[in-house]
């Protein structure tokens, strides 16, 4: 495979790409990012040479991630050490579009998932579900840590906090138990969503949790208190974090502008 982005290709000869593949069953497949002339596409497909013009920029980056090589921008340049490798390049028609393969590269760093659906709203829902997961294995790699899922984190944070306002006193203590009681509007929505009540899923987990010191979560078929870590299902941590962080700052901001509102009435009435 080789990339270029000349402006045609009838540079490329039949000579280069016996050289190269020489007596094997190898192919030659040329991807030109300009246009070709079709008396080039012509003395090419004589010599089985597979040729591709006007492919998109982003298409050709992909290309060399995928199968290796180099693309250059003149033919003169053109050398064996900046050809990539695919062991199998196909056309397929879907619907009213053709569309070329490449697969079976040696070490892809870049690869593509082809999503099919009856209609162009459960592509995007499957669209976004594929997104969804790769971004949460990218975090789980990069934070080389996850905590555990299904609300119970929530729950154990609720518990901590619950024993931590005992220790403190005055208007802060009502702080504490209000950002306490926040953290079980995760496992409540869970819950709901699941088509269970929220309030008998709460106290079976509180109380789950009480009598054990691991994390214990909601299962979502049953209604149940159960142990997500050996079913698991797993958060990312930077996602938490950032939840944590987030809502502690939106909150914060809410309550100076209710300060500021409050102080402007009082200025108008004096």
């Amino acid at each position: 495979v080789v990339s270029t982005q000349s402006t045609g290709s009838s540079g490329i000869n039949a000579e280069y790409g016996r050289e190269v593949c020489g007596q094997t069953d190898k192919g030659f497949v040329v991807i030109n990012q300009k246009g070709v002339d079709p008396n080039s596409l012509d003395a090419l497909a004589r010599e089985g040479i597979v040729a591709l013009r006007r492919a998109k920029r982003r298409n050709m980056e992909r290309i060399v991630l995928a199968c290796g090589g180099t693309a250059v921008n003149s033919l003169d340049d053109l050398s064996p050490k900046h050809l990539g490798h695919a062991g199998l390049f196909y056309e397929h028609v879907l619907g009213d579009d053709k569309y070329s393969f490449l697969e079976e590269c040696d070490n892809p760093q870049s690869v593509t998932i082809l999503i099919k659906g009856p209609n162009k709203h459960t592509i995007t829902q499957i669209k976004d579900a594929v997104r969804d997961g790769l971004r949460a294995v990218k975090n789980a790699v990069e934070d080389q840590q996850v905590v555990p899922g299904a609300g119970s984190m929530e729950i154990a944070i609720y518990q901590a906090l619950n024993e931590y306002k005992n220790e403190v006193r005055g208007k802060a203590r009502l702080g504490v138990e209000a950002f306490a009681t926040a953290m079980l509007i995760i496992p409540k929505c869970l819950a709901q969503n699941a088509g269970h009540d929220a309030q008998d899923c709460l106290v079976k987990m509180l109380q789950e949790y009480k009598g054990v010191d691991r994390p214990v979560g909601l299962d979502l078929t049953t209604g149940e208190a159960f142990y997500p870590a050996e079913a698991g299902i797993w958060d990312n941590y930077c996602v938490k974090k950032q939840l944590l962080n987030s809502c502690t700052v939106i909150s914060s901001n809410l309550l100076i502008v209710d300060e500021v509102m409050r102080a402007g009435m009082s200025s108008l009435k004096g």
